[in-house]
């Protein structure tokens, strides 16, 4: 009861903010105490407006979330990648969410240096600047230079971010409860598992070391790749709280007339960015999952750094091949395929109309890929595809929710330097490239050899089973019910749909029965 009125308390407080910025509609949209909702919208009447709010609700959203603090900017950061939930122009406004917050006083930043790395400042950097390079919600960065004489950034969490973002994740799962429990038809939306998944981007980036490990996993990567560069981590002076990393020395990717002044092609890089997103994307299947302009560097060479590494994804193998089938039949305005991919991988059930289904891929492609190459976008179309497929019972994939987020962050970049390529196009011949090899004989030989061998290495425990089930079998009057059969076999060699058994698996049956057999 204490925490029904605490978060209702807190609700009403963000209900106010939310009404003085116009941007109630999230609340009103669930259903969440509309008598309140008419109240605070009175109360907002007696309020200023804030200016320039813009036109957009996203951007009246944007705004509100950035005055309600740092929780609610992640949070709203967060949402821009379920443009499947709030929609594509809300998203975007998100997307544009600035993460910046007042820098907190050096003092405490040394002090939380000292405490977590167990040295004073001075003993482990020679210098080591006051006034932080950037401040947002979670940490800020200083710049110094170690003791052996290496410049370096020093990123440091903000005091007692854990516990502010503890009660406001609390709060948030709170309402996503509510919001269950009184309205069954919003359960399809997955309020609890959108807060879950927060949770867990936060949880990540409130542990330094997770962020070292996941720069020093990325940089392997590219071992030997001057187009690409990841800053070395000092993993002396890095902990929970603490990050040291090589400081870097480049423009800003955005910045185009910088880039030319400097001697350096814009189209250059954009090539460089394109095989780079599609190495992440494709060959690695581990990416930056928040690759904006303010994370994305040129150095003097012509090459790319990347910085900040919170948020990263993970594609394994099969989503890899779905999403480069599926792209390519776009591409191609090859709808079969683009339908066949999506059943062949399981996202759509087997008993959902194929055909009606490639009729609304058809819908989604037609009026994207009908525009000039430069405008075409591919973030949007899969933004538009996971609206669409949540029709046909598409279970919602989070890591293709960031994939997507992290591709209009790449088009947009693709944009600034040249309005007139698109990003796509140019990693085009590397994305049909790894296709054919993933599609090729080689590739499905090498599938088949990879589900054999997890079938030997089943195989042990399928003949020990085997042995039980005839032991049981030769037991004079032991009639064995079908739920037994059931579950001595459960989980060994099963296969999606009937088959005969191959050759090897009865022999192996036929001597488990026999072995079995001899013993009694």
């Amino acid at each position: 009861m204490v925490k029904n009125i605490t978060n209702l308390a807190r609700l009403l407080n963000i209900a106010v903010t939310l009404a003085r910025y116009d941007a109630l509609f999230p609340l009103i949209q669930i259903g969440i105490a509309p008598w309140m909702l008419k109240t605070m919208g009175l109360i907002a009447w007696f309020f200023p407006k804030p200016h320039d709010l813009g036109t957009r609700q996203g951007q009246h959203l944007a705004a509100a979330l950035t005055q309600l603090g740092p929780s609610f900017i992640k949070f709203g950061q967060s949402l821009a990648t379920r443009s499947d939930l709030i929609g594509e122009e809300i998203a975007a406004d998100l997307s544009a969410l600035q993460d910046k917050l007042p820098p907190f006083s050096s003092a405490i930043a040394r002090a939380a240096i000292t405490h977590e790395l167990g040295e004073p400042v001075e003993t482990l950097y020679e210098n080591f600047t006051d006034e932080p390079v950037a401040a947002a919600s979670i940490a800020q960065v200083h710049f110094a230079t170690t003791t052996e004489g290496a410049a370096v950034a020093v990123k440091v969490l903000r005091p007692g971010i854990e516990e502010a973002f503890a009660k406001d994740l609390a709060l948030f799962a709170w309402i996503a409860e509510k919001v269950e429990q009184f309205r069954p038809d919003l359960r399809r939306l997955k309020p609890r598992e959108v807060v879950k998944t927060f949770a867990g981007i936060v949880a990540i980036e409130m542990d330094l070391r997770l962020e070292a490990a996941a720069a020093s996993e990325l940089a392997d990567n590219f071992a030997g790749d001057d187009t690409f560069k990841v800053p070395t981590i000092d993993w002396t002076r890095t902990g929970q709280r603490v990050l040291t990393l090589e400081r870097i020395n480049g423009i800003p990717i955005d910045e185009r007339a910088t880039l030319i002044q400097a001697g350096i092609d814009p189209e250059d890089v954009l090539q460089k960015a394109a095989c780079a997103f599609f190495r992440q994307m494709f060959r690695d299947g581990f990416f930056h999952g928040d690759m904006h302009p303010g994370n994305l560097f040129v150095a003097p060479d012509g090459g790319l750094i990347a910085v900040d590494f919170g948020i990263m994804g993970r594609l394994d193998a099969p989503t890899r091949r779905y999403l480069g089938e599926m792209l390519l039949g776009f591409l191609d305005g090859d709808y079969a395929r683009v339908a066949d991919v999506h059943f062949r991988a399981g996202y759509i059930p087997a008993d959902q109309p194929r055909d009606i289904f490639m009729q609304a891929c058809r819908a989604i492609g037609e009026p994207i890929l009908g525009l000039p190459m430069n405008e075409i976008s591919l973030a949007r179309l899969l933004g538009q595809m996971f609206a669409v497929t949540e029709t046909f019972q598409m279970e919602t994939q989070p890591q293709l929710l960031l994939l997507q987020k992290t591709m209009m962050v790449a088009e947009g970049v693709g944009r600034t330097l040249n309005p007139n390529v698109n990003i796509w196009e140019l990693a085009r011949p590397l994305i049909e490239t790894w296709m054919a090899e993933q599609l090729g004989p080689e590739a499905r030989i090498t599938d088949v050899a990879q589900d054999a061998i997890k079938g030997i290495e089943r195989l042990p425990r399928f003949v020990a089973n085997v042995e039980r089930l005839a032991e049981v079998l030769a037991e004079k009057g032991h009639k064995l019910h079908p739920d037994t059969l059931s579950r001595l076999l459960e989980g060994n060699f099963a296969a999606p749909q009937p088959s005969r058994l191959p050759l090897w698996i009865i022999c192996a049956l036929l001597a488990g029965i026999l072995a079995a057999l001899l013993k009694q």
